[in-house]
């Protein structure tokens, strides 16, 4: 199977969707994040959406590739060969409820890659006066397939990249998965995918068995280095960026290590990484990009 750069461009069909404070707390409640701005409904201005809320949004529009785009001649089987590779999520406000967002896609990139191709969709969330909310670069590794433009220059687009300062380690912290985290991320989320709840499926398709969702563990990374480094403040998120790049299972341990931290203009970025249980790196070249 091969991939054709010819696709990018590509744009999706809109999708609208309304926050609630229901969804909100829910997903907050999937992670285990007992953050008040998410739950006390009673404080004044009300509760806020987690940042990664966008992830559950957007999920429509990544999982309904033909419902939602022109596919036209574009080869949807060679989306079955794909696992979630990269994500770079950029927000310019906090997400409320009663926010109608209007989110729309794009393919940004079609690359190729040592494993495969790596194929780039841009989500783009604008509220109803046309204002930014946030935009979501969501990359899928096709095992398998090759890029059939391998001498076309790739788009210029946000991307992952490692720490490169001190080696020091700052910080880290050891957190338990519980068994049956997976099917509450799940179900809180509204991000259903059978890898994450179907043992018969995962091993099916070659997995040991149930696997943890990595957006998942990057919200519970996000959590983590919320709380300690911005004062437990969600709205000071700004961005974060990381690349997927090994399994977490339920009823398993990650440590989220924290590595440095950078002035970048007026923001901090705080470079992170997650070990699975095994120590290996389930989350690399991890970043988050915090306001003053």
């Amino acid at each position: 199977m091969e991939l054709s750069a010819k696709y990018v461009g590509r744009r999706s069909r809109p999708c609208e969707v309304t926050v609630t404070a229901r969804r909100a707390m829910g997903y907050a409640a999937g992670v285990g994040d007992a953050n008040p701005l998410y739950f006390d409904d009673d404080r004044p201005g009300g509760v806020i959406a987690p940042p990664m809320l966008a992830v559950a949004l957007t999920w429509n529009l990544a999982s309904h590739f033909a419902e939602y785009w022109d596919v036209g001649d574009f080869p949807v089987e060679v989306l079955a060969q794909q696992v979630h590779y990269s994500e770079v999520l950029e927000w310019h406000r906090p997400m409320l409820p009663g926010d109608t967002l209007r989110i729309t896609g794009e393919v940004a990139a079609i690359q190729p890659h040592r494993a495969g191709t790596h194929l780039v969709l841009c989500f783009t969330a604008e509220d109803r006066s046309g204002g930014l909310v946030f935009r979501e670069y969501i990359g899928g590794m096709m095992r398998g397939v090759r890029c059939a433009d391998d001498d076309t220059s790739a788009p210029e687009l946000p991307q992952p990249a490692p720490w490169s300062g001190a080696r020091d380690l700052l910080w880290e912290k050891r957190l338990k998965i519980d068994s049956l985290a997976s099917w509450v991320y799940d179900m809180c989320g509204d991000i259903p995918f059978p890898i994450h709840t179907s043992r018969a499926f995962a091993r099916a398709v070659g997995l040991p068995g149930v696997i943890y969702q990595g957006t998942a563990t990057l919200a519970v990374a996000l959590r983590e280095v919320t709380n300690a480094e911005a004062g437990a403040d969600p709205r000071r998120v700004r961005g974060l960026a990381c690349n997927f790049t090994g399994m977490v299972e339920p009823n398993s341990e990650i440590t989220v290590r924290v590595l440095g931290k950078e002035a970048v203009n007026d923001t901090t970025r705080v470079h992170f990484q997650v070990l699975n249980e095994k120590g290996h790196k389930a989350i690399r070249n991890g970043c988050v990009t915090l306001a003053p």
